[in-house]
């Protein structure tokens, strides 16, 4: 147990489950969009589509797209910051099955891109994603994270590990997911540490990965480390 499992994390409130957990999950998601986004589009599930106003997770949510981590002064005046950066930014509320009631679907465009993040705000700060773009991935923000869109090529995982570790860095976990036999897949690797430039440069120049986003760790804790959470290995199949 960590001190923020007792006291919370650092913020902005009112709720660490509906306030820092949502800036964190809109800030993963600017990452995994990896530019400034013009449009953001959020789908609020369960509790969060019932209290977003009063517990200010549409205000989080708005800053963590703008790159706010939860202690940010800026959260209450979001509205504002976003129409001073011309974010256009809507919201809505959905049923998004069998998931945590504290759960959003994020959609964010721009300049011809699109990327489009679900997770969920687990209380007490803490997070995990469980898909980017149709792919059931995996990984909770408490570790820098690669996101790599490639092929289904037979041995492109334990390729793109061995790049990890020649580059000295350690896995924390890894988790892959591939829409068919050979069409697109995904990979979520949490690591110890950010990889190096030319590590970083070889994986986006391998002929098989048509799409790489490098995420920082999210979870600061009140000493400002990282807040460990506990993750698995796995490999799934989605449906096209």
């Amino acid at each position: 147990m960590s001190l923020l499992d007792v006291i919370g994390p650092v913020m902005v409130g009112p709720s660490s489950s509906h306030t820092a957990g949502a800036c964190r999950l809109a800030l993963l998601a600017r990452h995994a969009f990896g530019a400034e986004p013009r449009r953001a589009r959020f789908t609020l599930h369960g509790s969060f589509a019932k209290t977003a106003r009063g517990h200010g997770t549409d205000l989080a949510l708005i800053a963590g797209t703008l790159g706010a981590f939860p202690d940010d002064p800026m959260i209450p005046r979001a509205l504002d910051e976003a129409a001073a950066r011309g974010l256009d930014v809507d919201f809505a509320t959905a049923d998004l099955g069998d998931v945590h009631p504290n759960s959003v679907r994020a959609v964010l465009e721009g300049e011809g891109e699109r990327v489009m993040l679900t997770g969920s705000s687990l209380g007490g700060g803490l997070v995990r994603v469980f898909d980017v773009d149709g792919f059931r991935i995996d990984f909770s923000g408490s570790h820098p994270t690669l996101l790599l869109r490639h092929l289904d090529t037979p041995g492109v995982i334990a390729r793109v590990a061995r790049v990890i570790a020649d580059d000295d860095v350690n896995i924390a976990t890894l988790v892959s997911a591939r829409r068919k036999r050979g069409g697109d897949a995904m990979m979520s690797i949490e690591i110890d540490r950010p990889l190096t430039a030319p590590a970083r440069d070889y994986l986006r120049h391998l002929r098989y990965v048509t799409w790489l986003r490098e995420l920082p760790e999210v979870m600061r804790g009140p000493d400002g480390d990282a807040v460990e959470s506990q993750g698995v290995s796995a490999e799934t199949e989605v449906a096209s």
